[in-house]
């Protein structure tokens, strides 16, 4: 296991980085929720910035982010009552991608992938209201959908709470996390973005609540635990490595018994118990090895990281042209 020691921080001032992303430049996203909504850069030198949604709609509350070839980003929007996606421009300027499938509004949206076909995939939680209603291991209402040449519809349903998805190298398999259902779900998918073959990769028990979701070099599945900060790596045959935990006994006990009541709710997700991770939620591999892991968190204000024992797989945004996005930053010039 990872020493706890040896993780540090990255980047200063975010404001709830649920999900971060890595670049080969070196850079790093991450959501964030300050004022109007958007993604905040931290370059490799650690200086951080944002760009930020000029005159949204509504305040937009990116949970899930996807980097576009451009520099854009694609925001998953978790909005208090309805949700969606949004691209938001390196100018600031956002533009809505998807708020509705078949004339009905997509409710409080959790994440958003692209993959190297151009498509993009999207999970919605749950349909209950307030969501927090869906914190239970007999709700299953969660979605995937897609958006292709096609147009976009719904592939996968009846989830136990759709948290992130991830593609295999070849795109022919695509893994989802169902949070309160605490199990890693993969499908087959067909060149038509067509799901089958539903089946379960991994079950995780006491204390494990899957959110984040990436692969590594191997084809390993690594998952991020909210509630015990715990990063595990999944491998054949469902074989289960914790690599990394900071978990308070005490809290992660009274988030399950919770749980098993049927009462658990934002009162456990929004406090930060462990020592130095703040409810770790998304994970992504960078560096110029792609052996750096960083850790996306509810909580905290920053990007914790480490060494990581393998490579990651590149993801399909790893080396999409960011010109745009630079010449917005810090080093642009006036």
């Amino acid at each position: 296991m990872i020493d706890l020691g040896s993780v540090t921080v990255a980047g200063a001032g975010l404001a709830r980085p649920e999900c971060v992303l890595a670049h080969a430049s070196g850079r790093v996203f991450a959501s964030d929720w300050t004022a109007g909504g958007g993604v905040a850069v931290i370059e490799p030198d650690g200086r951080t910035w944002k760009v930020l949604a000029k005159d949204p709609p509504e305040p937009l509350r990116p949970n899930g982010i996807a980097l576009l070839p451009g520099g854009a980003f694609l925001l998953a929007h978790l909005g208090a009552e309805t949700g969606g996606v949004y691209e938001l421009r390196p100018d600031g300027t956002v533009l809505p991608r998807l708020l509705a499938i078949d004339g009905t509004p997509l409710p409080p949206t959790n994440f958003v992938l692209t993959d190297r076909r151009g498509r993009i995939w999207v999970t919605v939680s749950t349909r209950q209201r307030p969501r927090a209603l869906g914190y239970r291991a007999d709700v299953a209402d969660g979605f995937i959908a897609l958006i292709d040449g096609a147009g976009a519809r719904i592939v996968a349903d009846g989830i136990g709470y759709a948290n992130e998805c991830a593609l295999d190298a070849a795109g022919d398999r695509l893994f989802v996390n169902e949070t309160f259902a605490r199990r890693l779900t993969a499908f087959d998918v067909d060149g038509q973005g067509r799901l089958s073959g539903r089946r379960e990769v991994a079950r995780f028990g006491a204390g494990t609540y899957p959110d984040g979701l990436c692969l590594d070099a191997s084809g390993d599945l690594w998952i991020t635990s909210i509630v015990s900060n715990r990063v595990i790596r999944v491998g054949a045959g469902g074989r289960q490595e914790t690599v990394l935990q900071d978990a308070d006994p005490a809290h992660v006990d009274w988030c399950e018994a919770a749980f098993r009541d049927g009462k658990l709710g934002r009162p456990h997700l929004d406090k930060a118990a462990g020592s130095r991770l703040r409810n770790v939620s998304s994970l992504a591999f960078g560096g110029s090895d792609l052996r750096t892991a960083y850790l996306g968190c509810l909580l905290g204000d920053a990007i914790a990281l480490f060494s990581a024992p393998v490579a990651g797989m590149p993801p399909a945004h790893w080396d999409h042209d960011i010109s745009a996005l630079l010449g917005r930053g810090p080093s642009a010039r006036p």
